[in-house]
């Protein structure tokens, strides 16, 4: 649904790096990894949030 602001195993705050990554990761043509090291995301328990992370929330909410 919506990316949570604390990594759930490590508590690192991660969620105001969600919109850099799904602009050039997801939308863009840069390899997720190097994006992922980029921004500072070392620990693989934060790393998996982003990548298996799906975003929903225009979907479940759709009125404005």
């Amino acid at each position: 649904m919506i990316i949570p602001v604390r990594c759930i195993t490590c508590g690192k705050v991660i969620a105001h790096r969600w919109e850099e990554f799904k602009e050039r990761a997801k939308e863009g043509n840069e390899d997720p990894e190097k994006v992922l090291d980029d921004l500072g995301l070392d620990r693989y328990c934060c790393r998996r949030i982003f990548m298996s992370h799906e975003d929903l929330i225009e979907d479940i909410a759709p009125y404005h």
